[in-house]
């Protein structure tokens, strides 16, 4: 009797706001498994959230939070990569791990630019419905089929060229439905470099922005002043980790295998069918 009342009132405190858990659950779900695999993760959370009726920028403050999740993930999955480059920074000296350290700042920098000059003509792009999603849906399809078929001769290394190439892609990929993921593999890869080798750069150039965000949204005190329960954000949170780190260990076993056209015709699939339902 105790346990059902205790049951009911904590449903009661998910469902009483914003986003139920069971919505929390499910985004938290698609973020995590789409924000590795080359599909778009915000571009299905768009579609996710268009389909529960949740509008708004409470969207936004969601959407942070769980791409805050799958940063941690990755940290996670790539540890050993990130301890390696750590430890190489501590030695104070111009070797391996700095270098690739200043080819992720580099490459850091067109989203910077983005986020600090352009980040309220990105708020309304996620604001205008599903049009732009299935478009860049479809732009992803393509990008994917031109890296599955151009067959460029890999380079050892990513240069520091490349690097900001695959930033300029990483910003561009700010659009809901162009997959951040696979538009920078795909990029990388037609530059020439190597497949697992690219597929892990574009990993961790995102752990700062992406970190930089929610730092920025918890100091201003946007997740406080959030109408979504905290509940209902921690769940999608958890489920949103949970799923990233089985989707990283998948992607990178994928990227390596070249299967990248099986996620073209995926996202052609969805962005036309976005657009009919339109």
């Amino acid at each position: 009797m105790i346990l059902g009342i205790l049951k009911l009132g904590i449903l009661k405190i998910f469902e009483s706001n914003f986003m139920s858990w069971w919505e929390a659950l499910i985004l938290g779900v698609l973020q995590g498994f789409t924000e590795f695999l080359p599909v778009s993760s915000s571009g299905h959370l768009q579609i996710g959230q268009a389909l529960f009726g949740l509008q708004g920028e409470e969207n936004l403050t969601f959407a942070v939070a769980v791409h805050a999740a799958t940063v941690c993930s990755t940290i996670v999955v790539l540890w050993s990569e990130v301890a390696k480059l750590f430890k190489g920074a501590f030695r104070f000296a111009w070797n391996a791990e700095t270098q690739y350290l200043a080819k992720l700042a580099l490459s850091m920098i067109p989203v910077f630019i983005v986020g600090v000059f352009f980040k309220e003509q990105v708020e309304q792009i996620f604001g205008s419905g599903l049009l732009v999603v299935g478009v860049c849906l479809l732009v992803t399809a393509l990008l994917l089929a031109f890296a599955y078929y151009a067959k460029p001769r890999p380079k050892e290394n990513i240069s520091f060229w490349s690097a900001f190439i695959i930033g300029v892609a990483q910003a561009c990929a700010v659009l809901p439905g162009l997959s951040r993921s696979g538009t920078t593999i795909s990029v990388g890869l037609l530059l020439g470099n190597k497949k697992e080798a690219v597929a892990k750069f574009s990993f961790l150039m995102v752990l700062v922005p992406i970190l930089g965000e929610a730092f920025l949204d918890l100091a201003k005190g946007d997740f406080a002043a959030s109408s979504i329960p905290a509940a209902s954000l921690a769940l999608g949170f958890f489920a949103s980790f949970a799923a990233g780190c089985a989707a990283c260990k998948l992607m990178i076993n994928l990227v390596s295998r070249g299967k990248l056209i099986y996620f073209a015709v995926y996202c052609a699939v969805v962005g036309v069918a976005t657009l009919v339902l339109l």
